[in-house]
């Protein structure tokens, strides 16, 4: 394997837990907006991977039980990280809204 892949996906891991950081900072501020009626049409894709990653997180099933020490919890933390950076790419028009920068403007911030 050579160096500067192994330093190209270290990046690209990166840019994922900065995805979740923004999805979870951003999530209860666009719900206060949506309750209190300033931010229209409610962002229904947010909620709904929020909510997928709410009861994977919390829900006594998973792919790989808990009970395997490591391996579970890797893999509830995959998962979870995962929903959240769905949750990160449902925010982009309130992003807008609120007059934050998109995520992946101005860098190669969406790709894979």
């Amino acid at each position: 394997m050579k160096p500067w892949n192994i330093v190209g996906r270290l990046r690209r891991r990166s840019r994922v837990l900065g995805q979740i950081a923004r999805a979870l900072k951003l999530f209860v501020p666009m719900c206060r907006d949506v309750v209190k009626g300033r931010y229209r049409p409610p962002p229904w894709a947010a909620f709904g991977w929020m909510l997928a990653a709410l009861a994977y997180l919390i829900s006594p099933l998973d792919l790989i039980p808990d009970w395997l020490l490591l391996i579970g919890v890797v893999d509830d933390f995959v998962i979870v990280g995962w929903l959240l950076t769905r949750v990160d790419r449902s925010l982009d028009a309130y992003r807008t809204w609120r007059g934050l920068p998109v995520a992946g403007e101005g860098d190669d911030e969406g790709q894979f």
